[in-house]
């Protein structure tokens, strides 16, 4: 049959050729395909036989609550274990010192310049006196009153402490503390005295990191030896010898009760300051003891029938705002030459003066009795110091007692008008001159425009003028030109260390300065521009006699930081702002001062800062609370107060000029009325006491015989305020 002749012949489609790279891709894709889909399968069967398998495990009504509620508590507890991990950290890392069981066995008798006892400070442990030697009812009436559970919890009472808060809220008042004595020597050991929830915490971390390497009979002895007791005393057996002249083996139960109320608050219940609350806190703590089911109202019937009675030390006058802040030096040095001194017990020799000392606490007492009212100001701080940095005397507060807070080393407060130096200092370091021309006139930077404290403008006046009258202006514009920056990088020379913030209010004090800190800046003024380092330890001597330490060989070297030109004129200026400015009030009979007060918003904080060229000071009076005085300045109260103080430190010692204050007349001003005899402040009259040329000698004599003759031990320990064996 013929074909059809439309009909076409279908031919084969040509195959498309594949090269080996695309062959290779598409063998890859195809297997990832697979494996993917395998994958799929594999894991929906898995899934079905997981769910099958969990079915058996479903739970409907109250079953399935009490499931949800186990899971929800278990994952809140993950959560709440991980948050509390990050909050032990920063409590574990003050236990990274390998030696902190030995960190606070630290022990120091001070001594003045003159070589008398001042007291003591640290921790002096003595291993004869065992847990097991401490009478029972000594160790009973701490346990009573402050840990009944204490061989029962691990660390953390937590029924105590919720007993604590029922009665402290039962009383509306804190009655009760809440924590153990493990958390109380975690507190001794690593932490310090703050108010603060981080502190509670890391106290609680560490009570239980305590627990878990140290046995409770090595807790309770750490407890008793560890704890402020009041009157400079650490520890039971101290404190026992401090009160009652004998050691704690030998207290009987009215005396073990009046101990063991010390630990709550040893300022407040100290026999020697207040007898009446110290014998009121002991029946509490008998009364302890009887609730606590240690002992029967018989056995306490004694006790409470015969109180007791401490040594008479009302007389004693001890520096402790100075003792404290030099036991923080001292522990200072010896961490920097850890090598070179080894030991843990030692004798120091400071630089305090005790007639100065004493001088500024009754100055400072009496002008706050006298105007404290008037001016609505309650509490002072003040520094007296040597050019060389050598700290004469410290007032940390009014009463040591009631409050151990040392305002001229920790309180940071605005240095008002005394802070204009700094600028003005700068201001003569890039090219100013005293007579310099600034215009004090309006000024506003951003939306702040400071005003002078009179309220009017001087127009354009000299430098040394503007800081006489206390112009704010000026200082401002000064510290515009000059640069805030500079002004700060002075002060850093100058051996500030607080934080500063570079804001424009500046240059008027708006930035926070301790007094100590304060005072030492100012003593470079005095120094002619050398390197001052404040400083309370003279000479370290171990037990034995041997000298391990000494300022004068190991302490700062004297490197010039300032040009003397510079202070020469910083000097001139300063001692014009006390003879014709806001200083006057602080001048001293024959003696040239210089000087700046300084006065703070609300009049909230008086300073006034001023130096000769023996002695530099600084003082600050306002209130704790920062609540506002009654229009207290600078140049009134702290200027008088200073003036009192520096006017009898001044007294039968040579005076030395102020670099720079050479030509100026010597000041003369109305003579000081002399005290009457029954008068508690200590009058023109200073006592005699040895010209430093006069000491240096004596000194050089003692090492020359200490070089020739066996040295004997010396005491180890001696009762606050008696004399030692010889001068030095």
């Amino acid at each position: 049959m013929a074909d059809k002749p439309d009909q076409k012949e279908k031919l084969p489609l040509p195959k498309p050729r594949v090269g080996g790279l695309a062959r290779l891709f598409l063998d890859f894709d195809a297997r990832v395909g697979h494996a993917l889909f395998a994958a799929k399968i594999y894991l929906r069967a898995k899934w079905e036989d997981w769910s099958g398998f969990m079915d058996r495990f479903h739970v409907t009504g109250l079953k399935r609550l009490g499931v949800e509620a186990a899971s929800e508590g278990m994952t809140l507890g993950a959560a709440g274990a991980i948050v509390m991990l990050a909050l032990a950290v920063p409590a574990f890392r003050e236990t990274t010192d390998e030696n902190w069981l030995k960190k606070s066995e630290l022990a120091v008798i001070f001594l003045d310049r003159y070589g008398n006892v001042l007291g003591e400070r640290g921790i002096r442990h003595n291993d004869t006196v065992r847990l097991d030697e401490l009478p029972d009812h000594l160790i009973k009436a701490v346990l009573a009153t402050e840990d009944r559970r204490f061989y029962e919890h691990y660390g953390i009472d937590f029924f105590g402490t919720f007993r604590a808060l029922s009665a402290n809220v039962r009383a509306q008042n804190v009655v009760q503390g809440g924590s153990s004595i493990t958390q109380q020597l975690a507190k001794n050991l690593f932490l310090n005295n703050e108010r603060t929830i981080e502190r509670k915490v890391k106290e609680a971390f560490l009570a239980l990191w305590l627990e878990t390497r140290l046995s409770k009979q090595d807790i309770l002895k750490l407890y008793l030896d560890r704890a402020y007791l009041g009157g400079g005393a650490f520890g039971v057996d101290a404190a026992a010898q401090y009160y009652f002249g004998k050691s704690a083996r030998e207290v009987n139960m009215a005396e073990s009760a009046m101990l063991a109320g010390l630990f709550k608050a040893p300022a407040r219940f100290a026999p020697h300051i207040n007898l009446p609350a110290a014998r009121a806190r002991a029946s509490i703590v008998l009364d302890n003891l009887i609730e606590a089911g240690f002992m029967t109202e018989g056995q306490v019937f004694g006790a409470r029938r015969n109180p007791a009675t401490s040594i008479d030390r009302r007389d004693e006058v001890t520096p402790n705002y100075y003792l404290d802040w030099a036991f923080r030096e001292m522990q200072g040095i010896v961490a920097k030459f850890p090598d070179a001194i080894q030991e843990r017990s030692f004798i120091v020799r400071t630089a305090l003066d005790p007639n100065i000392q004493r001088a500024a606490e009754i100055a400072v007492e009496i002008q706050l009795r006298q105007f404290g009212n008037d001016y609505g100001v309650t509490q002072a701080a003040m520094v007296i110091m040597e050019p060389t940095g050598a700290v004469r005397a410290m007032i940390g507060g009014r009463d040591y007692g009631d409050s151990q807070f040392n305002r001229a080393i920790d309180a940071q407060r605005q240095p008002g008008s005394s802070f204009k130096p700094y600028v003005y200092i700068t201001a003569l370091m890039n090219g100013y001159k005293t007579t310099s021309v600034i215009v004090d006139g309006p000024l506003c930077i951003g939306n702040w425009c400071p005003r002078n404290y009179s309220g009017g403008y001087a127009g354009p006046v000299t430098m040394i003028n503007a800081l006489t009258r206390s112009l704010n202006t000026v200082a401002v514009r000064v510290a515009q030109a000059v640069g805030r920056d500079k002004i700060i990088a002075v002060m850093r020379r100058m051996g500030v260390t607080s934080p500063i913030i570079n804001t424009p209010p500046l240059p008027l004090g708006a930035a926070d300065l301790t007094v100590l800190e304060h005072t030492r800046a100012f003593a470079h003024y005095a120094s002619g521009g050398m390197k001052v380092e404040s400083h309370a330890a003279l000479e370290i001597k171990t037990p034995l006699g041997e000298v391990v330490w000494t300022w004068e060989k190991d302490g700062g070297k004297p490197v010039r930081i300032l040009p003397a030109s510079v202070v020469f004129d910083m000097n001139i200026m300063l001692h014009n702002a006390v003879e014709n400015g806001t200083g006057r009030r602080a001048r001293i009979d024959g003696v040239h001062v210089a000087g700046k007060t300084g006065t703070t918003n609300a009049w909230r904080d008086g300073w006034f800062m001023g130096y000769t060229g023996t002695f530099i000071g600084g003082i600050w009076m306002g209130n704790d609370d920062y609540t506002p005085t009654r229009r207290m300045t600078g140049g009134s109260l702290p200027a008088m107060t200073w003036q009192k103080v520096m006017n009898y430190a001044h007294q039968g010692v040579e005076p030395k000029q102020i670099p720079g204050v050479i030509n100026a007349p010597v000041p003369r001003v109305d003579e000081p009325k002399v005290a009457s005899a029954d008068s508690e402040f200590p009058t023109a009259r200073r006592p005699i006491t040895l010209s430093p040329r006069a000491a240096e000698r004596l000194l050089r004599m003692e090492r020359m015989l200490r070089e020739t003759v066996p040295v004997t031990p010396a005491p180890t320990a001696a009762a606050p305020g008696r004399s030692a064996a010889a001068p030095q």
